[in-house]
């Protein structure tokens, strides 16, 4: 395996920080070449010093003059409507995109144009995007990885296998921290109980979205597009553990199921290292203990997320787009305290209901939509 040039955007988040730490376990493999923070200039300024890339970015202008005055022997570019420029760089190898929200999808779409291996952890670049995705792969004939642990565990299953052979992709979910929730104590849930998650340590509005379940079900739409099946053959199922991140059952009747302890560097390193595996210092299941799997499904009346997310595939179009725009909203809304928990899925079936275009799919046009159903989404329920 030859040394990978890196680009990670959204260095200074969750993924981005567990990504260095794999980087510096495997330091004869990997190369920084470009990192990217939005407004997090401390952290930043200290990844520069320790990995000496040759560019960094700061979305956050307002930064600029201070990195650029912290740092040495790097170029500091700002504003994040560069980062499409450092997704694209000629030196890059693979771009591992962890930026969060809409705001990713722009940079993946340049990454693939540029024929860059892509480690995909922005799933909003596939909800929003995932036609014009899949037609410029079809094009640059690229890489796309996943680094969601659900879909990486997918694609492990899917290796060696006929696509032709699946009859459904099972898809797993926590159930977060409400999962045994009355629709009554939704009403009741605060900031605080909602940012608890039970298994991962993830930045606020993923957890926020794993609480809803709305993560589930832009991890489906992800999974329609990343492996091209109806969305009638993608099943949620809630398994509490977070051992088993997915499974595949065949025709045949056989299943098959990726495992692990809840731990990101695992998706993270299988979609650096991809067709290889490289060795993690992480903990191990302990086999000789006993293992209490479970299963249940998804009650789609306390969780309305799931079924909205669904709906929104079949209606194609920009729905997935309103969809995401959204829930981005809505979060913030909840997060800011402006409106109750439960009112998050209401103020992105209102905006599914509203916003709509006849026009053909384009870059131009999503952010018309997007910034539209933004609008939209933070002025109802007020």
């Amino acid at each position: 395996m030859k040394k990978q040039k890196l680009a990670i955007l959204g260095s200074t988040g969750s993924i981005g920080t567990q990504a260095l730490d794999i980087v510096r376990q495997h330091s004869d493999k990997f190369e920084i070449v470009a990192l990217t923070a939005n407004s997090n200039w401390e952290l930043l300024a200290e990844q520069v010093k320790e990995f000496s890339p040759s560019y960094t970015l700061i979305g956050n202008e307002g930064h600029f003059e201070t990195l650029k005055n912290t740092i040495n022997h790097t170029e500091v570019i700002s504003g994040s409507d560069k980062l499409p420029e450092i997704a694209s760089l000629e030196e890059v190898d693979t771009v591992l995109n962890a930026l969060v929200g809409f705001a990713g999808f722009e940079s993946t779409v340049a990454a693939i144009r540029a024929g860059k291996k892509v480690a995909l952890a922005n799933k909003e670049s596939l909800v929003v995007g995932g036609a014009l995705i899949t037609e410029e792969l079809k094009k640059s004939k690229t890489e796309l990885i996943p680094v969601d642990s659900e879909h990486s565990a997918m694609l492990q299953c899917l290796v060696g296998e006929s696509m032709s052979n699946i009859e459904k992709i099972i898809i797993t979910a926590s159930g977060g921290p409400f999962r045994e929730f009355s629709l009554k104590q939704m009403e009741e849930v605060t900031v605080a109980e909602a940012l608890n998650h039970p298994n991962w340590n993830m930045g606020a509005k993923i957890t926020i979205d794993s609480s809803t379940m709305m993560n589930k079900g832009l991890e489906i739409i992800e999974a329609y597009w990343l492996f091209d099946i109806p969305v009638e053959k993608i099943e949620p199922v809630i398994h509490p553990q977070s051992i088993i991140h997915s499974m595949i059952t065949f025709i045949d009747g056989s299943s098959k199921a990726q495992l692990g302890l809840p731990d990101m560097k695992v998706p993270i390193i299988y979609a650096l290292g991809y067709p290889e595996r490289l060795p993690l210092e992480t903990a191990r299941i302990d086999w000789n203990k006993i293992q209490n799997l479970t299963f249940e499904p998804v009650d789609f009346k306390r969780f309305p997320c799931v079924k909205l997310a669904m709906d929104s595939i079949k209606l194609g179009g920009y729905a997935p787009a309103v969809l995401n725009a959204a829930n981005e909203v809505a979060v913030e809304r909840f997060l800011n305290k402006e409106i109750g928990y439960i009112y998050i899925a209401e103020v992105v079936e209102k905006s599914l209901a509203k916003i709509e275009s006849s026009d053909s799919l384009n870059i131009e046009t999503l952010k018309e939509i997007d910034k539209e159903t933004r609008t939209y989404a933070a002025s109802i329920l007020k």
